[in-house]
């Protein structure tokens, strides 16, 4: 009968130190966590130009670009202010207010039917302000006529937009003051002050978001 003689510690040579174990799970857990982390960071900078553009669109949106870039050029006009314009009074959602003002840039009927006299349309009707290319042709056209009429100052071609020629001229003769000299503290509708405030804070925001769509890049 033969008898095997195991060498010393030869019993312990296929056990797994516990402690080695538990090291090796920490370093990939540790490396898993990593490449997730990593992983993460790459994703997020790859979305982060989708995700600006989702935001820009539900908080400052654009539409009809290429149109209000044509009137722009016809109209010697900001393409940045009359998207501000638009922004203020619509945002780009057109309607019928209250008021009977209508489209994306809120025209009144008889501003409207001003407007066609003194360009010379002969075929308008009140119903085509509904239709956006037409809406913004007359809103750009109103306010260059408006920039025109007070010496190119944007606060008072403003504050008419919104609170009317007769307004601005007797805010402006008990101010003591000519187009030029008017600022936004000399109104005195809170409306209308708003108005003018956001309407030129959305300019510098419409020029700086959207530039090439507004032809400034």
């Amino acid at each position: 009968m033969s008898t095997t003689t195991r060498a010393p510690g030869a019993a312990t040579a296929g056990r797994v130190d516990p402690r080695r174990q538990a090291a090796v799970r920490r370093r990939r857990r540790a490396l898993v966590a990593a490449c997730l982390i990593v992983a993460c960071v790459a994703g997020a900078f790859a979305a982060a130009p989708l995700f600006k553009r989702a935001i820009d669109e539900l908080t400052l949106p654009l539409q009809y670009a290429s149109i209000i870039r044509a009137q722009a050029r016809d109209k010697r006009l900001p393409p940045a202010l009359i998207a501000a314009v638009i922004y203020a009074e619509t945002k780009f959602d057109g309607r019928t207010s209250p008021a009977g003002a209508e489209g994306l840039m809120q025209i009144e009927p008889q501003t409207a039917e001003f407007l066609a006299r003194r360009s010379g349309a002969t075929s308008f009707q009140l119903s085509d302000l509904g239709t956006p290319a037409v809406n913004i042709a007359y809103g750009s056209y109103y306010l260059r006529y408006l920039l025109d009429e007070y010496g190119g100052s944007p606060v008072a071609a403003l504050a008419a937009y919104n609170g009317g020629e007769t307004n601005v001229d007797h805010w402006m003769a008990r101010a003591g003051v000519s187009a030029r000299g008017f600022t936004i503290g000399e109104i005195p509708f809170p409306q209308t002050r708003a108005y003018v405030e956001k309407v030129l804070q959305a300019e510098q925001k419409y020029r700086r978001t959207y530039p090439k769509q507004l032809g400034y890049g």
